[in-house]
């Protein structure tokens, strides 16, 4: 949604995905930040994703021992349970902290690394920009026609097609701007045990975080109805500082791009 669309969350409850200490205007020290969800046991989990060789987690194994299946983990490919790890205390960068819907306390900060910035949060399916099949003013009630960030050709993004992430307009609380984050950079989504690589697509309302588009919710395995789908909470969003995918709906370049840095991002731990 852009930063003038009206408030979503507002037909759902949604549970706060982080409880922690107090939110204060200064930075505080490095915290640990929850724990995931307990993972479901491996016979129920669905099958991991598995974009460009950064895969979501165990897969399961022939008999005789050789992994199989197209969600094999390549020699070096990061997890989703790395990245989680890597995310596991937060050194808060914002000046405040964020709710995840209107009617939610805000306990969600921006903390950051010298490689990225990332918050642990809900996912609110955003489904503004290009009117397409599941993704209209008739499926969802505060739909958009527009996106803040745009393809390059001129027109705004499709959200059904394109996996991109919201982030907060700026404000006092936090600058996306001036923390290396821009349109097109490169975002890694992580729920349970999957991993999507999306793109900074749109801008949200100043207080609020934890949203993301039709095709990434659908890429996470989260039901991607913009109006009674989403998570609740335990979604973990990674942005790279510094990257841009050029064009901005080239999800080839952006998977790419994403695998590489998220290399880097665990081998600086």
């Amino acid at each position: 949604m852009s930063a003038t669309s009206p408030t979503r969350g507002s037909p759902i409850v949604r549970v706060p995905s982080l409880i922690l200490a107090a939110a204060g205007a200064a930075l505080i020290a490095p915290a640990a930040l929850p724990a995931p969800a307990t993972a479901v046991p491996p016979r129920e989990r669905p099958a991991a994703r598995d974009e460009g060789g950064v895969t979501a987690g165990p897969t399961a194994r022939e008999p005789g021992g050789d992994t199989a299946g197209p969600g094999a983990r390549d020699e070096g490919g990061v997890t989703a349970a790395d990245l989680l790890a890597r995310t596991g205390t937060c050194t808060e960068i914002s000046r405040g902290r964020y709710r995840t819907d209107a009617d939610s306390p805000a306990t969600v900060p921006v903390c950051g690394t010298d490689d990225a910035v990332f918050w642990r949060a809900d996912l609110d399916v955003d489904c503004d920009g290009r009117p397409t099949t599941h993704c209209n003013s008739a499926t969802d009630p505060v739909f958009a026609p527009t996106t803040a960030f745009q393809q390059s050709d001129g027109l705004d993004l499709n959200a059904e097609t394109l996996p991109y992430i919201v982030v907060p307009a700026p404000s006092s609380r936090w600058d996306y701007r001036a923390h290396g984050i821009r349109g097109g950079s490169v975002a890694a989504v992580v729920h349970g045990d999957r991993v999507q690589y999306a793109v900074v697509g749109d801008t949200g309302p100043s207080d609020l975080i934890g949203e993301a588009s039709y095709a990434t919710a659908e890429g996470l395995g989260v039901d991607p109805d913009p109006l009674t789908g989403g998570a609740p909470s335990d979604v973990t969003y990674i942005l790279f500082r510094n990257s841009l995918v050029t064009p901005i709906e080239d999800h080839e370049e952006a998977v790419a791009t994403g695998e590489r840095l998220a290399r880097q991002f665990l081998a600086n731990d």
